[in-house]
């Protein structure tokens, strides 16, 4: 038997709302509908406000992000969002709010933040080889330090992922929070370039190879960081002290149905008896 359907699929927002339901995706946007809204309240309560030349470097700024180089790439990319103008003006000016709101409540906090917790921007560039048998890896350590084998063989010989074996190990730089808090430990107690004793951890032996420490240095990026990193703590706050009613169409509609259902159903019973 054949079966014919239409060419045409029509999505309403009804869909969308229960699919958002069905794959339990209603939480975060509930979360970031919330966010917007405290943001956009403070900031109002504050009395910030955007320029229109902010908004137009913010919205050459989105437009490069997103690669839409000619008018119609953007209208497209609006389109496939289902985003009118008037909207996309809405992003562009929460973007710009967000980042001024952010830059208002911490931008003078960020240079005494730094230098309380500089122990957490500190950094390491390192090497490592995971082991699963200790006397393997203090054999190996040994080996390291009288000079009868480099890193990079050993990395070659017991590394399994490939990418990584080829890396020699390689494990970019990595701030405190990155290691394991007994790795951390040896790593910023060492004297780069060292080689580490072997390093028992739930994970297995680490053999660890520590090229260089790197002090933090408050530049333009880290300040960025250490702004939005306060001002994501200051939003989780503000969350908890707001109750958050969430009103839908199709919650409406669904507890009308249950009641109909329940009457229905007692209605049946009464008869019966």
């Amino acid at each position: 038997m054949n079966c014919v359907m239409s060419n045409i699929l029509t999505i309403s927002s009804k869909d969308i709302i229960q699919i958002s339901k069905l794959s339990c995706q209603i939480p975060s946007l509930v979360q970031a509908s919330a966010t917007q809204k405290i943001i956009t309240d403070a900031a109002s309560g504050l009395g910030i406000k955007v320029e229109e030349e902010e908004l137009q470097q913010e919205g050459d700024k989105l437009r490069l992000e997103n690669n839409l180089v000619k008018a119609k790439d953007t209208w497209m990319w609006l389109r496939n969002h289902h985003i009118s103008i008037d909207e996309f003006e809405d992003l562009i000016r929460t973007k710009v709010l967000t980042r001024k709101l952010a830059e208002y409540l911490f931008a003078e906090q960020v240079e005494r933040f730094f230098y309380e917790h500089q122990l957490y921007y500190i950094a390491a560039v390192t090497y490592e080889v995971l082991l699963d048998d200790r006397d393997l890896a203090l054999e190996l350590f040994y080996a390291l330090q009288e000079g009868e084998v480099t890193f990079q063989e050993v990395a070659r010989r017991y590394i399994q992922d490939p990418e990584l074996r080829r890396a020699g190990g390689y494990q970019g730089t990595r701030r405190r929070a990155d290691f394991r808090p007994e790795v951390a430990a040896a790593i910023f107690a060492s004297t780069p370039p060292q080689m580490l004793k072997p390093i028992m951890t739930p994970k297995g032996v680490h053999l660890v190879w520590v090229e260089e420490i790197i002090q933090p240095e408050l530049n333009d990026q880290l300040r960025q960081k250490i702004t939005t990193d306060l001002f994501s703590a200051w939003l989780d706050q503000q969350m908890e002290q707001v109750e958050i009613v969430i009103q839908l169409d199709s919650d409406s509609n669904a507890q009308e149905s249950n009641e109909q259902q329940q009457f229905a159903y007692n209605t049946t019973n009464s008869s019966e008896h």
